[in-house]
């Protein structure tokens, strides 16, 4: 199962988010739940860079299926449009696929 944390602060605000696990949905290369969102999060992580200022921090594990992001300094409202576009994506995988395969949970930190 893939584990989806996106990291909130006291006020609501974003920090950042973990990805940990593997769907185990199909084998290794047909796993359209991997696939799927490991093509939302790094897309997102790629346009946080290109179209902001915003700086953050990037950590991963292929072989654990870790991925870890956290903003470095202040979220621009831009950034908060793309990790909200991330997570209704997150989100509709788990309604379409279960819990079963994919988990998305919001952890305060």
């Amino acid at each position: 199962m893939i584990k989806v944390a996106i990291l909130k602060g006291s006020s609501d605000e974003y920090k950042g988010f973990s990805i940990l696990g593997h769907a185990g949905y199909d084998k290794y290369g047909r796993d359209i739940i991997c696939a799927s969102v490991s093509v939302l999060t790094v897309n997102t992580i790629n346009a946080i860079e290109s179209f902001t200022d915003d700086g953050f921090k990037v950590e991963q594990n292929e072989e654990l299926g870790s991925l870890k992001f956290k903003f470095q300094g202040t979220v621009s409202e831009e950034s908060k449009l793309l990790i909200d576009t991330m997570v209704l994506g997150l989100r509709s995988i788990e309604e379409s696929y279960g819990s079963k395969y994919i988990k998305v949970l919001f952890k305060e930190v």
